[in-house]
């Protein structure tokens, strides 16, 4: 961790690039993209296709939370299909907290870690290894962004 700190603040330097700013943009970019490469339950998919009453899927997508230096460990009771509420969520906790130090972004539910390892078939390689794998494209993204 200290070797990418040093190196990204060594990037800052010698383009004088925001570093705050280049940091929080691309956690932001993380937290949407592990938002919405989440699966909002779809009965049609089900095997057998039978969804309790009054189900209605987006409660996984709705449980995405931030926070800075401990990530919170209660889930939350949100529906959010089109996930604009967690990327909110995320983007506030982003812009108010430090550039500098851990950030958490989790998910509670109970069945999170089942569909981070494949048990859906709308993201049968999960949410959270695939955008962490993206990460560095999402610094330089945002460092670009920064330059212009």
């Amino acid at each position: 961790m200290a070797k990418f700190h040093t190196s990204l603040k060594a990037y800052a330097d010698t383009t004088g690039a925001d570093l705050e700013t280049i940091v929080r943009e691309a956690i932001i970019e993380l937290g949407t993209s592990v938002v919405m490469r989440s699966p909002v339950g779809n009965p049609l998919l089900w095997k057998p296709p039978v969804a309790p009453p009054g189900y209605v899927g987006g409660r996984f997508r709705g449980n995405w939370q931030y926070q800075f230096g401990s990530p919170t460990s209660k889930p939350l009771d949100v529906v959010d299909a089109s996930g604009q509420i967690s990327i909110q969520r995320i983007t506030a906790g982003v812009t108010s907290a430090e550039a500098a130090g851990v950030h958490y972004i989790v998910n509670n539910l109970p069945y999170a870690e089942v569909l981070e390892y494949g048990h859906s078939t709308q993201a049968p390689d999960g949410m959270v290894r695939l955008s962490v794998m993206e990460f560095r494209r999402y610094l330089a993204a945002a460092a670009n962004g920064v330059q212009q």
